[in-house]
C-alpha cells in the first residue's frame, strides 16, 4: 500500500515556522560529534599502544554517529532523552582524557541552556503568533472589501 502524502499547501499560507529548540539542540548535537570525533582521534593515538584504544575509537565513533542520527530524533521527547544521555557519555570520557571532563561538563550546560532557552523562545513565539493573529482578525475585518472603512481623498 503506498503512503499518503501531506496535502499541498495552498499558495500564499506562511509556513510553520520553525522550534527554535529543536535548532539549538540540533547545532549543539552537530557540534558534539565533530568533538567526540577528532576526541575520540586523539585519546586512541595517546593510547594506541594500549589494547582498548580501538575500542575507544569505535565507541568515539558511535557517540558521533548517535550525535548526527539525534538530531533527526529531536521533534519528539525521546531525542531530548537521547541528548541527555549522550551528555553524561562525554562527561564519562574524561575517565579516558581528563581534558574531556571540562570539555563535557561545558556542553552538559550548553545542552541545558539550549534546551531550556529554545523552549521559552517557541513558547513566546507561540504567544506573539496568537496575538498577531487576534490582531489580523480584529483589524482586517474592519477593513476587508464589504467594510472598506474610512477613506482618504
Amino acid at each position: 500500500m503506498a503512503r499518503e502524502r501531506k496535502p499541498r499547501p495552498v499558495p500564499g499560507t506562511p509556513k510553520p515556522r520553525r522550534s527554535t529548540r529543536v535548532l539549538f539542540a540540533s547545532t549543539i548535537l552537530s557540534l558534539e560529534a565533530f568533538v567526540m570525533f577528532f576526541a575520540g582521534i586523539a585519546i586512541f593515538g595517546l593510547r594506541r599502544a594500549e589494547p582498548i584504544a580501538p575500542w575507544i575509537l569505535a565507541a568515539a565513533l558511535i557517540i558521533t554517529v548517535a550525535c548526527i542520527m539525534t538530531c533527526s530524533l529531536l521533534k519528539k521527547p525521546l531525542g531530548y532523552w537521547i541528548g541527555w544521555v549522550i551528555q553524561i557519555v562525554m562527561v564519562l570520557f574524561g575517565f579516558l582524557e581528563p581534558m574531556m571532563f571540562f570539555v563535557g561538563i561545558l556542553f552538559a550546560i550548553t545542552w541545558w541552556y539550549g534546551v531550556t532557552k529554545g523552549r521559552m523562545v517557541d513558547l513566546e513565539n507561540k504567544r506573539r503568533d496568537e496575538k498577531q493573529a487576534e490582531w489580523e482578525r480584529e483589524n482586517l475585518a474592519k477593513s476587508s472589501p464589504e467594510n472598506p472603512g474610512p477613506t482618504t481623498n
